[in-house]
């Protein structure tokens, strides 16, 4: 079985509860306004990856605790994803799901694989991201309309922690120049950073 992802992160600590592997999904209709990632949106762009072959890959890396999936939007590829979570939670890894609709909807559906991934799901974290309604107030959420699903009682401990677990980002730099950042940030913060960082790179070519 295939899943088209858009990138992988073997190891993030700005993506969920603790150390985890992060998978964002290929492809999304929901289109939410103000969207973080709209180049996550075609279902024709990204990568496909054997699921068996990504479940190695995460399984190589002894010191995570899960995998968080995000996107684009995960439950447009369920099925997959449930077959995946399948692989990592019989290793005892966690699943952190993140989805634009909201769990009622999800809940509802008479779709198999939807009802597949939730079962799957320690953590969901639902409902679409509101521009107006931006707050970054708290964990790994965009908006204040976003709510967090305990549907397991693996990460139930921090339903009454959350407003003291701050918002980070991750930077990296790849060999070839490019700079990637994940995590959760206000678009005042990402300015400073990459003005910061196109000061940075004009002085050392000065020297």
């Amino acid at each position: 079985m295939k899943l088209r992802i858009h990138r992988f992160l073997p190891t993030t600590t700005v993506e969920g509860p603790g150390v985890r592997a992060c998978i964002w999904v290929q492809g999304c209709p929901i289109h939410c306004k103000g969207c973080a990632v709209p180049w996550t949106w075609s279902p024709n762009h990204g990568q496909e990856v054997e699921v068996e072959q990504l479940a190695r890959q995460i399984l190589e890396e002894p010191e995570i605790e899960g995998v968080t999936f995000v996107g684009g939007e995960p439950f447009e590829q369920a099925e997959a994803l449930s077959s995946l979570g399948k692989i990592l939670k019989s290793k005892g890894l966690s699943v952190v799901t993140f989805s634009g609709y909201e769990y009622k909807h999800l809940q509802s559906s008479q779709r198999q694989d939807w009802q597949d991934l939730l079962t799957v799901t320690d953590l969901l974290i639902d409902g679409p991201f509101k521009q107006e309604l931006l707050d970054l107030a708290r964990p790994w959420v965009g908006s204040s309309n976003q709510q967090y699903r305990f549907l397991t009682d693996r990460y139930k401990y921090l339903e009454n922690q959350l407003q003291q677990i701050p918002n980070k980002i991750e930077v990296r730099l790849n060999p070839d120049g490019q700079i990637e950042i994940n995590g959760m940030a206000s678009q005042q913060m990402l300015h400073q950073l990459f003005e910061e960082e196109f000061y940075q790179k004009r002085s050392q070519m000065n020297k």
